[in-house]
């Protein structure tokens, strides 16, 4: 069996000969998100090999593991003291790893709550794309020296290089959770959800699909009872399905059919001019629709309403998937592509048409 030393060596490796030969790399964990982004390309660097714990220190809040590891291990031992990665990650299949999680920095319903993916990074190890194994940031929230280098991996989609190890800032699981229902039209919805978000309610979910309105609340059991009497509604009975099955895109929204888009907007934006299916999450900050409308179109309309889309899923990955950058944050986006992997051999044009 190959300990984790010489799986390191052999990923080095790998990268050595990718650059000698100019064969670039692609790089798979679990595959759950092969479908995101533009179709992958190059030689495969398979990482599923590379896993297991490296440090977890329930008293701490920080587990360190190796990007391999899958994600339900790393669920699983937080469990089993109380613990929770607190930005909900969707695995999408049971093959999720902690790489893919960082790597695509998808959040679920408590990101507006408790933080994204980004805000619980506290470290790094990789490989750039000169061969060299660099780490970044460390294992305490005061590690601040220098710019936060670690983060610039969350949401890259392995194109800056090949991570490694990560360490991440986990937080309790809340004793109870209850979830009330509203039916209410798409524009109720979104002005109560507005109202909600700016009282001190301990909300760790607002959604909205099919005329109906869910609050998730998390905390003791105390403040939880008691919000909930405040905010009124109807209990929902099965919550955890509903949230898991939203999460994990179980749901009836999530079947396949036409272009799948995400959208990011400002909460309190209004109903957008669009036509489709809607599903509100964030509070109105995320927001999934399902249409046939051009990619210029809803990219135009984005931009206008001071936020982002991106083509989520799609039988077409030729075009431009996300959010057209303007020039200059387009250089820079080049800029650090190019200090990290200067001969381009990851990830290429897998969320970019041109690099």
């Amino acid at each position: 069996m190959i300990n984790q030393c010489d799986q390191t060596r052999l990923i080095r490796q790998t990268v050595v000969d990718a650059l000698e030969t100019e064969i670039p790399l692609q790089i798979v964990g679990g595959g759950s998100k092969s479908f995101y982004g533009r179709t992958p390309q190059g030689k495969i660097l398979d990482l599923n090999a590379h896993q297991g714990i490296v440090n977890y220190h329930p008293s701490e809040l920080v587990i360190t593991a190796r990007t391999g590891t899958p994600l339900s291990i790393i669920e699983k031992t937080l469990a089993e003291h109380g613990q929770m990665l607190a930005f909900e990650p969707p695995c999408f299949t049971p093959s999720t790893t902690l790489g893919g999680a960082i790597a695509c920095g998808f959040s679920g319903a408590r990101r507006p709550f408790t933080g994204s993916v980004r805000d619980f990074v506290l470290g790094c190890k990789m490989i750039n794309g000169k061969a060299e194994v660099l780490s970044f940031g460390g294992e305490v929230m005061k590690n601040v020296a220098g710019y936060d280098v670690s983060r610039l991996m969350v949401g890259a989609m392995g194109t800056l290089g090949v991570l490694l190890e990560a360490s991440l800032k986990v937080l309790p699981k809340p004793e109870v959770e209850k979830t009330q229902v509203f039916e209410l039209s798409v524009s109720d919805a979104l002005a109560l959800m507005t109202e909600l978000s700016k009282k001190s309610h301990p909300l760790s979910g607002l959604s909205f699909v099919d005329s109906l309105m869910y609050v998730r609340l998390s905390g003791t059991e105390k403040t939880v009872i008691s919000a909930s009497q405040k905010i009124g509604g109807d209990e929902l009975v099965d919550e955890d399905r509903f949230w898991k099955d939203c999460n994990e895109q179980h749901s009836r929204f999530f079947q396949e059919s036409d272009d799948l888009w995400r959208i990011s907007v400002p909460p309190a934006t209004p109903v957008l001019s669009l036509s489709g299916e809607w599903l509100y999450e964030w509070g109105g900050g995320q927001r999934w629709l399902k249409t046939i409308e051009s990619r210029q179109t809803i990219f135009a309309l984005a931009e206008k309403m001071q936020g982002h889309a991106n083509l989520f899923r799609t039988r077409d990955r030729s075009a431009e998937l996300f959010q057209p950058m303007p020039d200059t944050l387009k250089k820079l986006n080049r800029n650090i592509k190019a200090a990290f992997d200067p001969a381009g051999v990851f990830n290429p044009y897998r969320m970019h048409r041109d690099w």
